[in-house]
C-alpha cells in the first residue's frame, strides 16, 4: 500500500496555462492583468472533461478530512490580580466540533462573517499553531492521522491576508529567493527554470522585473509604477508555492482588492487546483458572483460552528425548501444566507440533533474511519521510520541572505543617503566647532576634547534609529520564512552581522576622517587608526541594540521610545556627568553596563597616553613650569593604565551579546508564530 503521506505523483510536463496568444480554437483565454506595452498574458481554460481524463490515470492529491475540531482560547487574570474569590477568566470557543471534507482538484471556501473563526480554521490546518494547542485526533490526510503540526506544514502552503514581502525586490527576485531557500536540493538552472514556470502560471512574467512595493507606502507617496495589488497577491501565492506544496490555504486572498483583479485571483486559483491536482482552502467573506463558479463547496460558519457544508445549489435548497425563505432577484445565495444566517444556523442545528449528520456528511466520515482503520498500522510504521530531515546548508543560507541583504540596502536610497549625510554632517560639522584647538589656550583644550568625544559618542549611538523601520519590517519576512524552514535564525544574524560590519565601516572613515584633523587630534597614524576604529565599533554596538530592541518591540512607536530610554540611560551614567565615586549604589550596575563609558575612556587613552609626559599647560609667568601634562588628565578620570584593547573587548563583547540576546528572542518568536 502506497504511503497516505507520501507525495502524490504528478509528472512535470503538465499543460501550460498561459500563453501570449490565443490562436488555439479549443480554450478559451482570459486577461489576468493589465496589458503592458510588450505582451499579454492570458489563461487557458479547459474544459472540465478534458483535464479529468488527464488525469484519471494518475495517483489522486490529498483529502483533508476534518472531524470535531475545536478551539479554545483561556483567558489568564491579571498576574497580580491574587483574589482567590474573583471568578475565573472565561473561555472563548473560536471553533466548536467544526467537521468537512477537502478533496483534491477542488477549492474549499470557508465563509461566515467577521469572527466566526475563518482564519483560526486555516492556520489550524496548516499548521501554524503551537503543539499543546493541536488536536492529533481531528486531522487527517488521505486517511492517516495527523500527530503534530510539523506534518501540516510540511504538505501545506499557507498565504497569509497580509502581504508579508520585501518591496525592494522586484517579483523575479522575491521568487529566486523563496526557491533557493526552499529548494536547496536544486541546482541553479532548475531553479531558474521553476521561477520562470511559476511566473508564466501566475501571469507574472511581464512584471518580473518590477518592484513589488508596498502599497501604504505608494499611498503615502504618491509613488506609481510597481505591481498593482492583484499582482502583489499572485506573488505571495508563488512564495508559497514555489515548493508545490499539494495543499493550498489562502486567507482572505481577495481582500484588498477590486472585482476583477478578485476574478483573477480565484480564476488562477480554480486552474491550479484542476491542473496540479492541488487541494485548495480559501476564506472569503462574500464572494461575488462570477467568483462563485470557481468555488466547489462551502463551509459557512457562524460563532465558531457549521451552519452548511455543501455545493452551492445545496445551500440555495435548504434556504428555499428547507427555510421556505426566497432568495432577492439581485442577491445570490450565499450573500442571502449572510443576512439569515442565525435561521440557517437554527436550522442546521435542529437537522443535525435530528439526524446526528446528514446522510450524505455521514457516509463521507464513515468512509473515512474505515480508511483511517485500515491504514492505521501503515501510518504508525511510516512515522517510526521516517528519516529525519537533513540539515540545512548553513553556509549557502547565509550566502543567499547576504545576497538579498545587499540588494536591500542598496536599494534603500534613504538609508544610504542619511548614513552617507549624517557621517559627512557630523565629522564637518563637529570638526568646524572645535578646529584646531590648542593645547597652550586656557586649560590645555582638554574640557574641548572630552566634550568633543562625548558628544561624538552620542551623535554616533543615535544615528543608528533610522534603521528601525527596516528591521520591523523584515522581522515580519524572518516570522513567516524561518517558522516555514526556509533557513535558519541564525544564518540570518550572521548574514545581518557579516552585510553591515563593511557598510558600518564605510561609516565610521566618512566621520572620523574630517573631524580628527580639523580638530587637530593626536597626529600620530596609530592614533588615528584606532579613533576610526573605536567609531566603527561604536556604530557596530549601536547597530545592534537597535536590533535587539526591534526584536522585543511590537512597533516603531514602542521601538522608538525604548532605544531613546536607554541610550539616554546609558548616556546619563557614561562617567561624564556624573562620576563614579558619585553613583549611588543602587545605580552603579548602570555606569558598567553603559555603552558610552568604554568607547569615552578608550578615546581620552587613545588621545593622551603617548603624550602623557609632555606638558600641556604651562604657568604664565614661569614658563618652565608646567601646571598640566597628559598623565595629569588621564588620573583625573582614573586612567591610570593602558586600558585601550580591555575596553575594545568589552566592546566587541557588546556587539556579540546584543545579537546572541536578539538571536534567542528571534528563535523563540519564531517557534511561536502563526504566520
Amino acid at each position: 500500500m502506497a504511503s497516505c503521506f507520501q507525495q502524490p505523483a504528478v509528472n512535470d510536463d503538465t499543460t501550460i496555462l498561459f500563453s501570449t496568444s490565443s490562436d488555439s480554437p479549443e480554450v478559451e483565454s482570459y486577461t489576468l492583468s493589465p496589458p503592458s506595452s510588450s505582451s499579454t498574458f492570458q489563461l487557458y481554460r479547459f474544459p472540465p472533461q478534458t483535464v479529468a481524463h488527464q488525469y484519471s490515470s494518475k495517483t489522486a492529491g490529498y483529502t483533508v478530512s476534518v472531524r470535531n475540531l475545536s478551539y479554545t482560547i483561556h483567558q489568564s487574570r491579571w498576574p497580580w490580580n491574587k483574589n482567590p474569590n474573583e471568578p475565573k477568566p472565561p473561555i472563548i470557543n473560536i471553533l466548536k466540533s467544526v467537521s468537512f471534507v477537502a478533496r483534491s482538484s477542488e477549492i474549499l471556501a470557508v465563509v461566515g462573517p467577521s469572527g466566526t473563526g475563518k482564519s483560526t480554521l486555516l492556520r489550524i490546518i496548516s499548521g501554524r499553531v503551537r503543539d499543546q494547542d493541536f488536536d492529533p485526533k481531528s486531522i487527517s490526510l488521505n486517511g492517516c492521522a495527523v500527530t503534530s503540526p510539523t506534518q501540516l506544514k510540511k504538505k501545506c502552503g499557507f498565504v497569509a491576508q497580509e502581504d508579508d514581502l520585501l518591496p525592494l525586490l522586484t517579483v523575479k527576485e522575491t521568487l529566486m529567493f523563496s526557491a533557493k531557500f526552499r529548494l536547496k536540493e536544486m541546482t541553479s538552472q532548475e531553479r531558474e527554470e521553476r521561477v520562470e514556470i511559476l511566473m508564466q502560471e501566475l501571469g507574472l512574467a511581464h512584471v518580473a522585473d518590477s518592484f513589488v512595493g508596498d502599497r501604504e507606502e505608494e499611498d503615502r507617496n504618491h509613488i506609481r509604477g510597481r505591481i498593482s495589488g492583484g499582482e502583489r497577491k499572485r506573488v505571495s501565492i508563488g512564495v508559497d508555492m514555489i515548493h508545490d506544496p499539494p495543499i493550498l490555504l489562502l486567507d482572505e486572498p481577495t481582500s484588498g482588492l477590486d472585482s476583477t483583479s478578485a476574478l483573477q485571483v480565484m480564476e488562477l486559483l480554480s486552474s491550479m487546483a484542476i491542473l496540479k491536482q492541488r487541494t485548495i482552502l480559501v476564506s472569503i467573506h462574500q464572494p461575488s458572483y462570477r467568483i462563485l463558479q470557481y468555488i466547489t463547496n462551502l463551509l459557512i460558519l457562524s460563532r465558531g460552528s457549521v451552519v452548511h457544508n455543501g455545493s452551492l445549489e445545496s445551500l440555495e435548497d435548504a434556504i428555499v425548501n428547507k427555510l421556505g425563505l426566497k432568495i432577492p432577484v439581485q442577491l445570490n445565495a450565499l450573500e442571502f444566507s449572510m443576512e439569515v444566517i442565525s435561521t440557517l444556523e437554527d436550522q442546521y442545528s435542529s437537522s443535525k440533533a435530528r439526524y446526528n449528520l446528514s446522510d450524505n456528511i455521514r457516509e463521507k466520515e464513515d468512509a473515512e474511519a474505515e480508511l483511517m482503520q485500515a491504514n492505521y498500522l501503515m501510518c504508525q510504521l511510516e512515522s517510526n521510520s521516517a528519516e529525519k530531515p537533513q540539515s540545512l546548508n548553513s553556509l549557502f543560507e547565509i550566502l543567499v541572505l547576504c545576497e538579498r541583504f545587499w540588494k536591500v540596502i542598496y536599494r534603500t536610497k534613504q538609508l544610504l543617503l542619511a548614513r552617507t549625510m549624517q557621517a559627512l554632517v557630523g565629522g564637518f560639522g563637529l570638526g568646524s566647532v572645535y578646529i584646531k584647538v590648542r593645547n597652550n589656550d586656557g586649560g590645555g583644550g582638554v574640557a574641548e576634547r572630552l566634550g568633543l568625544f562625548a558628544f561624538s559618542l552620542s551623535f554616533l549611538l543615535s544615528s543608528t534609529v533610522e534603521a528601525l523601520p527596516i528591521y520591523l519590517q523584515e522581522r515580519r519576512v524572518l516570522m513567516k520564512e524561518a517558522s516555514r524552514g526556509a533557513y535558519r535564525v541564525s544564518s540570518y544574524m550572521i548574514a545581518n552581522t557579516i552585510v553591515f560590519l563593511p557598510f558600518l565601516f564605510s561609516v565610521a572613515i566618512l566621520f572620523s576622517v574630517p573631524v580628527y584633523w580639523l580638530v587637530g587630534l593626536n597626529p600620530s597614524f596609530l592614533a588615528f587608526a584606532f579613533f576610526t576604529f573605536v567609531v566603527w565599533l561604536i556604530v557596530l554596538m549601536a547597530s545592534s541594540l537597535v536590533l535587539f530592541l526591534s526584536a522585543v518591540s511590537p512597533d516603531f512607536i514602542s521601538g522608538n521610545s525604548l532605544i531613546c530610554t536607554v541610550l539616554g540611560a546609558f548616556f546619563l551614567f557614561s562617567g561624564y556627568f556624573i562620576p563614579k565615586e558619585c553613583v549611588p549604589k543602587y545605580w552603579i550596575f548602570m555606569y558598567y553596563v553603559s555603552l558610552y563609558r568604554y568607547p569615552l575612556d578608550s578615546l581620552l587613552v587613545n588621545e593622551y597616553w603617548s603624550v602623557r609626559g609632555d606638558c600641556l599647560v604651562y604657568h604664565q609667568q614661569q614658563q618652565h613650569y608646567c601646571l598640566l601634562t597628559g598623565n595629569d588628565v588621564l588620573k583625573s578620570r582614573g586612567l591610570e593604565k593602558d586600558t585601550r584593547w580591555l575596553n575594545v573587548g568589552i566592546m566587541v563583547g557588546f556587539f556579540v551579546f546584543y545579537r546572541v540576546l536578539c538571536w534567542i528572542i528571534l528563535v523563540r518568536r519564531v517557534s511561536k508564530t502563526t504566520i
